[in-house]
């Protein structure tokens, strides 16, 4: 140790640049385009007089414009606050909204990275436990690591998971009422101050306390990022940003072994834990000033009612004027969607609704939503994710420093095996990757099972042991390619706009409470059943690899409006049809737009031979060529 302690502060000087290195990095991937940030002023939604939008005749609705001129003229002082009126200037309709000077692709990256950072909080907070444990330091703060009961030791790690399932749940109430934005927002700030109560633990009871707060945090997170990231991404692109936002927990966890490795050289000083738990607080840091310049979701908005706002909103994600046809199109599909639920259940949502089949199969999507979060969590990912350090020390045999390094090593991996989705998630859908990723998890278990029995029986012999690490890492990236971020697109995707902030809660919850069953059973299971412990898991995802292949129906290029209509068409009775469904069912958001192209250029066409167009129509035909490719 001597030897180590010569160069341990320039080793820890490094890795602490690196992990500073790693935020500065993610900060510059959330904000692209620095210059323009910085010279540009926050653009502020503002709720005035309603904008004359008059789209083209044949766009899904006919609108009445008999109006538009009394409507521009007046000031529309029923909808603005009297203090408010020298703001409320009627915008430009050719304006082009933006938000923090962004727009467009740029304004779908920015949100994108914030959901990023959301999810590598999450990422960090999940593995910075994992070499923690063995830690002498960590042992004479908290005794019962030395010599209390397994079921205890793990109690106190598990407790984190009840605080984000409490978190989760109480989107159900707050979900709606406050929007998406503002429960990041809220969610960054208590997770900032659960991690300086955990940075600053001194007794157990002090330690839980402060691990159910962050967890509430969290969950609160965890719940509304994929339902902000699906309702304001483009379907075509919304599998691929939430596995980026996979991707992000693995950043997570493989920054936070790496966190561990470095300040491993401190023990016994209590810095080589307190550290590593504290610097979680890095995070919420970058959240906290930022996601409330960021857009609110535009299906929340028109929901709530504010349907300007979600209009502007529309126009700066699609980089065209609040005017244009497109962003009418995309208001008229969430107003009709919105409007036939509410002829269904009425203005005021009822938790009954989730529980209940009606026309749009409430319950069935929520089943749907809720299992593919659960089979996350009993596929045995979280043996691995919080336990890495322990099992490869405890169980497998390898000395302490090897042991902490493989863990950091098997973080990485789990990083760079995230990445594949993002490549495959779209070309290959959901269903192959997650029929797939089950199937290699069950082999991994397995092999697992009988390298970890074979070390045992010949005194935790070398080439069996090193055989179970490989498999830990193989294990990882089948679930990286896998069910890491499949299951938390499946709730947003399946869901109506209607129970969607609901069943992502509930889903969310679903994956937090089997979460601390894993977790809590894993060392008492390894001390009483050892290598058996995967047999038991690699059977588990045995039995899944069904499950998803008769139940779960592809999601993927589908608008979250077209599955309200594949799981109209699915029979109450007889749920494994909506896999038939979806396979059969042509992409009518895709098709639709295609006929409304063809229809303004064959009108086009058909003014310009008979010769009555104005001469600006020679723009308008440039602007019918190109709307196509914006959508």
């Amino acid at each position: 140790m001597s030897f180590f302690g010569r160069f341990s502060t320039k080793f820890i000087f490094m890795k602490v640049m690196h992990f500073h290195l790693i935020i500065v990095l993610q900060f510059m991937f959330v904000f692209n385009s620095a210059a323009s940030i910085c010279a540009s002023q926050f653009d502020i939604i503002r709720r005035g007089s309603p904008l004359a939008a008059t789209p083209p005749p044949h766009i899904y609705r006919s609108f009445d414009v008999s109006g538009v001129e009394n409507m521009s003229s007046t000031s529309s002082s029923k909808d603005m606050p009297p203090e408010k009126e020298e703001v409320s200037v009627l915008q430009d309709n050719n304006e082009i909204p933006s938000f923090l000077g962004l727009r467009g692709s740029k304004l779908h990256n920015a949100v994108a990275g914030m959901c990023g950072v959301g999810f590598l909080l999450f990422g960090y907070d999940q593995g910075v436990m994992s070499s923690l444990l063995t830690l002498g330091a960590f042992k004479d703060t908290f005794e019962v690591y030395r010599n209390g009961n397994p079921t205890m030791q793990s109690f106190i790690i598990a407790i984190y998971e009840i605080g984000c399932m409490v978190g989760a749940l109480s989107t159900l109430y707050l979900g709606d009422k406050y929007g998406r934005v503002r429960l990041v927002f809220a969610g960054a700030f208590i997770m900032l101050i659960g991690g300086a109560l955990q940075g600053c633990a001194y007794t157990v009871a002090h330690l839980i306390v402060a691990r159910v707060v962050s967890g509430i945090g969290n969950g609160l997170i965890t719940s509304t990022v994929p339902v902000w990231q699906a309702e304001i991404a483009k379907p075509e692109k919304r599998g691929k940003l939430i596995a980026l936002q996979g991707a992000q927990i693995t950043l997570g966890i493989a920054i936070s072994y790496w966190i561990d490795f470095a300040f491993y050289f401190t023990d016994p000083s209590p810095a080589a834990w307190r550290v590593p738990v504290s610097l979680q607080c890095v995070f919420p840091l970058v959240i906290l000033p930022l996601v409330l310049k960021l857009p609110e979701s535009p299906r929340w908005l028109i929901r709530v009612r504010r349907e300007e706002e979600g209009r502007r909103v529309f126009a700066a994600l699609l980089e065209k004027p609040v005017d244009d046809y497109l962003v009418n199109q995309h208001m008229n599909e969430v107003e009709e969607s919105l409007a036939a639920e509410r002829a269904l259940g009425g203005e005021t949502f009822s938790m009954k609704r989730l529980f209940t089949q009606g026309e749009k199969r409430n319950f069935h999507r929520l089943c749907l939503a809720g299992w593919a979060q659960l089979m996350q969590q009993i596929s045995g990912i979280n043996l691995i994710t919080y336990y890495a350090g322990t099992i490869f020390e405890k169980y497998i045999g390898i000395d302490p420093l090897p042991s902490r390094i493989l863990a950091a090593c098997n973080g990485t991996e789990y990083f760079l095996a995230s990445l594949i989705p993002l490549w495959t998630i779209e070309r290959f859908g959901r269903r192959p990757l997650l029929l797939i990723g089950t199937a290699g998890q069950c082999l991994s278990m397995v092999v697992l099972t009988i390298t970890t029995k074979v070390s045992d029986n010949q005194g935790k012999s070398q080439p069996p042991a090193i055989a179970a690490a490989v498999f830990l890492f193989v294990f990882n990236s089948f679930f990286a390619i896998g069910m890491l971020s499949i299951t938390w697109l499946y709730s947003p995707e399946v869901n109506s706009i209607e129970i969607r902030a609901p069943a992502a809660a509930i889903s969310t919850a679903c994956n937090w409470i089997s979460n601390f069953a894993i977790v809590l059973i894993t060392i008492p299971a390894f001390d009483n059943i050892n290598s058996f412990t995967y047999l038991v898991f690699g059977m588990i995802n045995f039995l899944m690899l069904p499950v998803i292949y008769f139940l779960f129906p592809e999601t993927a290029g589908r608008s979250l409006e077209e599955m309200d209509l594949i799981f109209k068409q699915t029979p109450v009775w007889k749920p494994w049809q909506a896999v038939k469904i979806a396979r059969e069912m042509p992409f009518i958001h895709a098709g639709a737009m295609e006929d409304i192209e063809e229809k303004r250029m064959a009108e086009f066409e058909h003014t310009e031979h008979a010769g009555l167009f104005e001469d600006n129509s020679i723009t308008e035909k440039m602007s019918m060529k190109n709307d196509k490719n914006s959508i």
